[in-house]
């Protein structure tokens, strides 16, 4: 036939790369002249993902080394595979079933759901591995595994393979060494589709804020001499105070206060660390008195450097309760709505003011069976009850955003090795737009902060209050704090709740009685 007058590199790499797999020349075994075994294990890729820079840097020097030693005759095997990425195909799915006008996954049922999924990861799933081919990846793809194969609802045509109860096994081997444990932590969290978004997922946009100033007064009218210096020490301002002055962008979340946060070096404060202020929201007959605490958090130089602790619902603060001990109330349930469970809120203002006296102790069940949400508000939307208490008249909860809440998870303890967890949020194409619930900071490997829900009115139905830790508010907004959300930032898509998260774990063969395809990733949901 005659040559082509230009070379098609698509048709010649195609052509070629399906006669080398169908000859069989990446399985494992081909061109074994010599004893010797040499196995690379594919980090499995999420099914949902697609190729990217990194892929085809790392995949390049994997290739690169099985090929050398597939010539040099060694019985070379390059593993394939896939993650299930729960989070990320659960939120396909669901978009897929909204986009199509089908029944929603609490609708439908579980079984239903996921059948559904697994008719997703069979149209749709695994684009990545013909990616891979593309790319001219010399794995041996007969043995291509996914870590949900083996499970009840998973269809015949899945591959051979129990890698589910292999994952199991390996997890619950874990937790009785103690090396993983349950409890709670904050996620995003879409309460549209009610499920966790991955980190990865996240993409922050600024936009126009409102702040809030609070001013806690100090319990029993206590009051104490305010002093302020500039940098040479000169004395700017004295004042008699009997308040520790905050400000928010989202103050329906200080029904969750469970500690006012001051720096342990700043001098303007040292009178009244230790003692209690009262949270100036809620009805004025069970308003809550909680801590003022030191922690390194609060910066000194910004606005007030005082911060509220809500920690069940922002990134910062749940690191600080945890440090300080201070307990995590949730205010919001897994469709963004004011809670309407627990006991009335008289009973329950009660019990969280003998913990922050304390004379209670509590644990984290507890605390998470507790809804401190005024009984006139339990079960509004937040955005509702945000118009309700806008005025924040003394009995209101108003606000201009929303954070996370707290729920169960599993976690990794020390020692064990994880996989795609302090990455910062990116901005892929394709990947969903989340709202943080709560502020960010500039250097996203200190503290990940939650996605805030904005206003819904007028044609703004995803407006995301933020907050960066070191930047100024713009002229005219009046006495600030750390814990103020900036009024230039925007997070779009979610609203993160504390909830649950994924940890992957490398692992070896011998700890999962996997066969001999090297180490087994482990998926926790």
């Amino acid at each position: 036939m005659p040559m082509e007058k230009t070379f098609n590199a698509a048709e010649a790499e195609a052509r070629l790369y399906k006669m080398w797999e169908e000859a069989g020349a990446f399985k494992a075994g081909a061109n074994a002249s010599r004893d010797e075994t040499f196995c690379i294990m594919l980090p499995p890729p999420n099914v949902t993902g697609h190729l990217h820079v990194g892929h085809a840097f790392n995949h390049t020097l994997m290739d690169i080394l099985t090929r050398w030693k597939r010539m040099q005759g060694f019985d070379t095997l390059w593993q394939p595979g896939l993650d299930h990425a729960g989070i990320a195909t659960q939120l396909m799915v669901e978009k897929d079933l909204a986009a199509t006008g089908q029944p929603k996954r609490v609708e439908m049922g579980r079984e239903a759901f996921l059948k559904k999924v697994w008719d997703w990861k069979g149209d749709k799933g695994g684009v990545i591995e013909q990616q891979a081919r593309r790319l001219g990846d010399s794995m041996d793809w007969s043995r291509s595994a996914f870590t949900m194969s083996g499970a009840e609802s998973a269809p015949a045509s899945e591959p051979a393979g129990n890698f589910h109860d292999a994952v199991i096994r390996v997890f619950v081997d874990m937790y009785n060494k103690g090396l993983i444990y349950r409890g709670k932590r904050l996620v995003n969290w879409d309460p549209h589709f009610e499920t966790a978004i991955s980190d990865l997922e996240v993409e922050n946009i600024e936009v126009d804020g409102h702040m809030w100033h609070f001013k806690y007064p100090l319990a029993g009218g206590e009051t104490y001499e305010y002093v302020e210096k500039d940098e040479d020490g000169n004395v700017t301002l004295r004042e008699t105070r009997d308040y520790i002055s905050i400000a928010t962008t989202r103050p329906e979340t200080m029904l969750g206060d469970g500690a006012v946060a001051v720096h342990k070096d700043d001098p303007r404060y040292a009178p009244i660390v230790g003692k209690l202020c009262e949270i100036p929201v809620g009805p004025k007959e069970h308003r809550r008195l909680i801590p003022i605490i030191t922690d390194p958090y609060p910066d000194p130089t910004f606005g007030s450097g005082a911060v509220k602790i809500t920690g069940a619902h922002d990134f910062n603060d749940y690191e600080v309760a945890k440090r300080g001990n201070i307990p995590m109330y949730a205010l919001m349930d897994t469709r963004g709505q004011m809670r309407a469970d627990g006991r009335p809120y008289a009973q329950e203002a009660a019990v969280a003011q003998a913990i922050a006296n304390g004379t209670q102790d509590f644990d984290e069940a507890m605390i998470a069976a507790m809804n401190l949400v005024p009984d006139e508000y339990r079960g509004l939307d937040r955005f509702e009850a945000r118009a309700r208490g806008g005025r924040c008249n003394g009995r209101g909860i108003g606000g201009d955003g929303i954070r996370p809440g707290l729920r169960a998870h599993p976690g990794l303890r020390a020692g064990a090795s994880t996989r795609g967890r302090n990455r910062g949020p990116g901005s892929s194409p394709g990947r969903a737009r989340v709202h943080p619930l709560g502020r960010s900071q500039k250097d996203h490997a200190a503290f990940r902060r939650p996605l805030a829900r904005g206003d819904r009115t007028d044609a703004d139905r995803s407006m995301v209050r933020g907050h960066r830790q070191n930047r100024r508010p713009r002229a005219g907004r009046g006495e600030t704090g750390p814990h103020q959300d900036h009024p230039r930032e925007r997070r779009k898509g979610l609203l993160p709740l504390a909830g649950e998260y994924r940890a992957l774990v490398h692992l070896p063969p011998a700890l999962v009685g996997a066969p001999d395809t090297g180490v087994v990733w482990a998926g926790c949901r």
